[in-house]
């Protein structure tokens, strides 16, 4: 038992040692951040001066502001477009690229790699190919269609939903966790379920979507917290317009801290933020029991 405790402690210290860097790393530059944002959306800041307290005022002046409301509903809007496009487009393409064709690790490859570039060039990429007057996308629509193309992000009526289109190259990510979800589904349920006569669509509905719905709520959550915090896009292609269309709630947040230096005000944003993405978070993990199977080992 002592050489045990020895062994248990030994461990437990190469444990701390290998994990400080990052419990550094995160007191320092999120836990600390976290906190200090708190306190700050209590008082009135521009940086050069000493924080003022200043009480609630932040939150009521918030709940007052009209821009609120617009950045708030133009984010939610976006939201509830982005986030079924991502899952749904993702789910497909997953299931596409499980399939056993030729090329299929290029193919893999091809559609991940968007991914890990930089929200900018991406956003440049896109701002280029949805060009009302020389894209790429309206030229294909006149030349091949006849049809005339819209003003994508220079039209209130469709800017949101030319950045929703825009997850097309950002959801990488997503499908690689349906993918890795797909190839830990036992091939025998679907075996036997082909032997009964069940047809592709049904084994997808009946067997595919149960056994991997803990990942179709794990990725619906993550993408609904990055879509609410959507900014690059609209700071590179838009600048928050046409008509405040595409004005962010981030966007505004950061026009508050960094154009008009209200740093508590802007700390008051931030949580608001923050509390709204957690309340859906519970809202979602309450919503998907019915939903949800998990498995269960009796052992």
């Amino acid at each position: 038992m002592r050489k045990l405790s020895l062994a248990m402690k030994r461990e437990e210290r190469s444990f701390w040692f290998f994990i400080a860097p990052w419990f550094i790393g995160f007191i320092c530059f999120t836990g600390g951040p976290i906190l200090v944002s708190l306190l700050l959306s209590f008082t009135e800041y521009n940086v050069i001066s000493s924080p003022t307290f200043a009480g609630t005022s932040n939150y009521s002046l918030l709940f007052g502001d009209r821009l609120f409301y617009k950045s708030l509903s133009v984010t939610l809007y976006y939201s509830m477009l982005a986030v079924p496009f991502t899952i749904v487009t993702s789910l497909i393409i997953a299931v596409l690229l499980n399939s056993r064709i030729k090329g299929q690790s290029l193919l893999r490859t091809l559609y991940y790699a968007p991914s890990i570039i930089s929200g900018v060039a991406v956003s440049f990429l896109w701002s280029w190919l949805l060009n009302p007057q020389f894209g790429v996308v309206n030229s294909v629509l006149y030349d091949w269609f006849g049809i005339q193309g819209p003003g994508w992000f220079t039209s209130p009526g469709t800017v949101v939903p030319s950045m929703v289109l825009m997850q097309l190259t950002a959801s990488g990510s997503t499908m690689v966790i349906f993918l890795a979800a797909l190839q830990s589904l036992p091939a025998d349920l679907f075996e036997a379920a082909s032997l009964e006569g069940a047809s592709g669509f049904a084994k997808f509905r009946k067997i595919t979507v149960p056994l991997i719905s803990p990942v179709i709520l794990f990725n619906t959550i993550i993408s609904m917290i990055g879509s609410l915090q959507i900014f690059t896009e609209a700071y590179v292609i838009t600048k928050g317009g046409p008509d405040w269309n595409s004005y962010f709630y981030v966007y505004y947040l950061f026009d508050t801290a960094f154009k008009q230096f209200r740093m508590g005000y802007a700390s008051a944003q931030a949580w608001i933020l923050f509390l709204l993405i957690f309340a859906l978070t519970l809202v979602s993990l309450w919503g998907s029991k019915k939903f949800v199977h998990y498995e269960y080992d009796p052992k």
